[in-house]
């Protein structure tokens, strides 16, 4: 048995065993949307995609990638560091516990965020920073603080968008210099102290307060001008329906003074005595209000003329309707005559 094993069986397979270690260790496979960055005796030599790819075993290796992650333990985050030669070109996560910030106003937040960000050039994210999960992180928090410090506290919670915008605007350019895109920033939880939480309660409380007093009041000014405008309207219909009516009294006069001065001939004196005649009925009509204000009346003198012509008229003619009906008789008997 010995016989067949020679010093070149032996060397045979020491060869045979070297080459399949060589092609064991050269031999990588990249799973999809990772990929590897092989260096040669130091140097970059290229960068390797999903599938089947060899390498040269001691001449060629990976170049591994720093990579920081939190883990949850009870309450607070911890960071872990690894260092991987895979380097994953999906989209990644970073939540970073919450920082203090100090907003214009002097208030002193802690804010919770969550950076989404992916690696798109892999030769920059290992050769143009030492660190590039922890940059990024870095990058953040600056920026966050920058962001916020610019603003109030109230703007703060109104505009949460308006500040993931400007926090993923200022990261941007930075970040492509490392081979990173970023996708998207959150503001996820804005934490303040339990004064200024009671303070902002009282502070909603009298606003909602102070709204609900200019809307009665806001109702209680559009009922007064309703009102006042249908007093308006209401003022001006009387008033159109009083002219209206005078109107017509006087146009229905005017019609009994021509019917009787048609009657009883248009002489001057008659035109005096109907006018006379009408202005004393109009001092009988006020005659009993004015008894109403006291015990003694006082007629003026010329209401005694007044008077007098109306007996005067009453003499001529009887009454104004009379007077009309003496007319339409001497009409009658006239026309008879001539006829």
């Amino acid at each position: 048995m010995e016989a067949f094993i020679t010093p070149g069986l032996v060397i045979s397979l020491i060869v045979v065993a070297v080459g399949i270690f060589i092609i064991a260790k050269g031999l990588v496979i990249i799973r999809q949307s990772e990929v590897m960055v092989i260096e040669r005796l130091g140097s970059f030599n290229r960068v390797l995609e999903s599938g089947i790819n060899i390498i040269i075993p001691f001449i060629e290796k990976p170049r591994p990638i720093s990579m920081i992650r939190y883990m949850r333990m009870g309450d607070e985050y911890h960071p872990v560091t690894s260092d991987e030669i895979r380097i994953d070109r999906r989209e990644t996560v970073m939540d970073f516990p919450g920082q203090p910030v100090v907003t214009t106003d002097n208030v002193t937040v802690k804010i919770n965020g969550a950076l989404y960000y992916q690696i798109i050039d892999p030769r920059r994210a290992v050769y143009e920073v030492a660190n590039m999960s922890q940059a990024v992180e870095v990058l953040a928090k600056t920026t966050l603080r920058s962001v916020v410090g610019k603003m109030e506290l109230d703007k703060l919670f109104e505009s949460r968008s308006e500040v993931n915008s400007a926090i993923q605007a200022e990261m941007e350019e930075a970040a492509s210099k490392w081979g990173v895109k970023l996708t998207r920033v959150e503001v996820q939880d804005i934490s303040m102290p339990e004064e200024v939480e009671e303070a902002m309660r009282l502070q909603m409380a009298a606003e909602r307060k102070r709204r609900a007093t200019v809307t009665e009041a806001e109702g209680e000014k559009s009922a007064a001008i309703a009102m006042a405008q249908g007093q308006r309207e209401s003022a001006i219909l009387n008033a159109q329906g009083d002219k209206e009516s005078a109107i017509l009294r006087a146009q229905g006069e005017q019609e009994s003074i021509r019917l009787v001065l048609s009657a009883i001939g248009e002489s001057e004196e008659n035109k005096q005595t109907v006018i006379g005649y009408l202005l004393g009925q109009s001092y009988i009509k006020v005659l009993p209000t004015m008894a109403k204000d006291g015990e003694r009346v006082f007629v003026p003198y010329e209401s005694t003329a007044l008077l007098g012509s109306m007996g005067m008229f009453r003499e001529l003619a009887g009454s104004p309707e009379d007077a009309v009906r003496s007319g339409l008789r001497g009409g009658m008997i006239g026309s008879a005559g001539n006829n």
